[in-house]
């Protein structure tokens, strides 16, 4: 099948049995577990849909996964298979619906990726035949054609690189309230801090969610807890394997104009937002020593000190200015720690819990990416009727270790 045809079959899913679904949603009680920017676009299209949306977050919107993203949104040769490509590709095309929709802060232009590595540098060009098979806008570039697409960007003896045309990137905090201030306006109510703590169910269907700031009658709750590893065992009985990791993120004070699209250079992702701030995210990961083993154990957002904070912006800055000189100097103005909500496999989890089907999990890894989609889409199912395009990312799926990327 074609990509044209998926997308018309994602687009139809989402868009099937609207009149109907509206029906049902007046008067439907929905609690959001998770203000980050998979659960503002949960709530934002449930409340559109006519449902009576509570919105809850244990510290506040976008302050965990979606603060500490790199926020590229893409369809990249590490989105395989074939259909979760293709879903990726939608939650690309959405983006841009939703941006017109709601004035939301994206930036399109592209993307620039290679590898210094010459074996990965040879895969790279087949993995971007098979994008291009795929329908996606990708196609290698010679050095020429770099120079005049980046003309700051250093990038040294490469000689070519994959340009994604249809990549941009945006600013998941800025995206998130927005998302949740239009969700609001259509009568969602969001408090935070206020932190799950029960469900309460009368023959099998949900009644009352427990939380700290007192209980909330609901039909339905929604966890888009992001990489909160024991969410789906505590309150939807079904347990997500994840492999979460953390990565950092440095963000500057805002900047002339230095780059025009994302760059993900050999070590170290770049992209300028708008308003001329320069976000640089990590590619490595954390080292693997006992220190930083220990000063992760509890999944911290921020560093301990804000000269560790500093340290650790220092050497992404240093990485950045081998492939873009003119931020050596740059000061930083934020660092995150950013845990990605990657289950096992690496796909989302789309779905009701088997064991309790009034619990809607909404957990993933390109959040960024997929977050207009997956929220047409989990509203769609919260509403109405099971969508078979999910079928693969269920929650009751047998989850498989698959290391993707």
């Amino acid at each position: 099948m074609n990509r044209r045809a998926l997308l018309k079959l994602f687009a139809a899913a989402a868009l099937a049995g609207c009149d109907r679904g509206l029906g049902k949603a007046r008067g439907l009680r929905v609690v959001v577990a998770g203000a980050g920017i998979v659960g503002a676009s949960i709530a934002y299209h449930l409340c559109k849909a006519g449902a009576s949306v509570t919105v809850i977050d244990k510290k506040g919107p976008a302050t965990h996964a979606s603060r500490g993203t790199f926020a590229w949104i893409n369809a990249t040769w590490a989105k395989q298979p074939r259909h979760y490509h293709a879903l990726n590709q939608e939650g690309v095309a959405s983006w841009e619906t939703l941006r017109s929709a709601l004035d939301l802060p994206v930036r399109w232009g592209g993307s620039i990726e290679w590898f210094d590595d010459v074996e990965r540098q040879r895969r790279l060009v087949r993995d971007v035949r098979e994008q291009a098979d795929w329908g996606e806008a990708a196609r290698m570039i010679e050095a020429a054609e770099l120079g005049r697409l980046e003309p700051q960007v250093e990038f040294g003896d490469t000689r070519t690189a994959a340009f994604s045309a249809n990549d941009g990137a945006v600013d998941p905090v800025a995206a998130t309230h927005a998302l949740l201030r239009a969700a609001e306006r259509r009568g969602a109510v969001v408090r935070y801090p206020c932190e799950l703590s029960d469900v309460l169910f009368r023959a099998e269907r949900l009644v009352t969610v427990r939380t700290s700031l007192g209980d909330i009658e609901a039909d339905k709750l929604v966890l888009a807890t992001g990489a909160a590893p024991d969410a789906g065992r505590l309150f939807a009985a079904s347990d997500i394997p994840q492999r979460s990791t953390p990565g950092i993120v440095a963000i500057t004070v805002p900047m002339p104009g230095l780059l025009n699209r994302v760059i993900v250079a050999p070590g170290v992702h770049m992209h300028q937002r708008a308003d001329g701030r320069i976000v640089l995210g990590e590619q490595g990961g954390a080292p693997g020593n006992d220190a930083h083993a220990m000063r992760l154990a509890g999944r911290p957002n921020d560093f301990p000190t804000r000269v560790i904070a500093e340290q650790h912006a220092g050497r992404m800055l240093r990485l950045a200015a081998r492939f873009l000189p003119g931020i050596a100097d740059a000061t930083v103005d934020a660092v995150y720690i950013g845990w990605r909500p990657l289950p096992a496999d690496g796909h989302p989890v789309l779905g009701p819990s088997p064991a309790r089907p009034d619990v809607y999990l909404a957990v993933m890894h390109s959040g960024v990416t997929l977050a207009p989609i997956a929220g047409q889409l989990a509203a769609r199912e919260i509403l109405d009727d099971a969508i078979p395009l999910l079928d693969a990312f269920r929650p009751g799926r047998k989850f498989e270790f698959v290391k993707r990327y």
